[in-house]
C-alpha cells in the first residue's frame, strides 16, 4: 500500500509539472485582441474555435490523469489502516515496546488538591460604611 502511495505521488508531481509546462506553452485566446483594434484581424479574436490542436488535447489528457491521481491519493489517505492520530500511534508504539497494553495512569500535578468551594455570603458587616 505504501508503494502504491509513493508511486501515485511521484506520478502526480510529474503530471503537475507537465501540466504547467503545457499550459504555459499554449497561445491564449485573447492574445490577438491588441491587433483587433485598427487591424483586419478582428474576426479571429472571438471567432470559431476550430479543431483542437495537439497541445489542447495533451493538456486535457494530462489534466484528466492529474485529477485521477488526486482522487486516488485521497482515497488511499482516507482508507489507511493503522492509527488515525499521532497520539494513537504513540500509545501503540509504547505498548509494543513494553509488551503489554499501556494502562492509563492518573495525571500527576504539582498543585495541591482542590479544596471544596465555600459559599461566601455577603452580610451587613462586610459592606463599607454608608456615607
Amino acid at each position: 500500500m505504501e508503494n502504491l502511495n509513493a508511486l501515485l505521488l511521484v506520478a502526480q508531481v510529474l503530471l503537475s509539472i507537465s501540466l504547467i509546462a503545457l499550459v504555459l506553452l499554449q497561445h491564449g485566446k485573447g492574445a490577438d485582441a491588441g491587433a483587433a483594434f485598427g487591424s483586419g484581424a478582428s474576426a479571429t479574436v472571438f471567432g470559431a474555435k476550430g479543431s483542437g490542436n495537439f497541445l489542447t488535447k495533451a493538456t486535457a489528457i494530462i489534466a484528466t490523469l492529474f485529477f485521477l491521481t488526486c482522487l486516488s491519493l485521497a482515497y488511499l489517505a482516507s482508507h489507511r489502516e493503522g492509527p488515525s492520530s499521532i497520539m494513537e500511534s504513540i500509545v501503540e508504539t509504547q505498548s509494543i515496546e513494553q509488551g503489554s497494553p499501556v494502562l492509563q495512569q492518573p495525571a500527576t500535578s504539582d498543585l495541591p488538591p482542590a479544596e471544596p468551594e465555600t459559599v461566601n455570603t455577603v452580610t451587613d458587616t462586610d459592606l463599607p460604611p454608608a456615607q
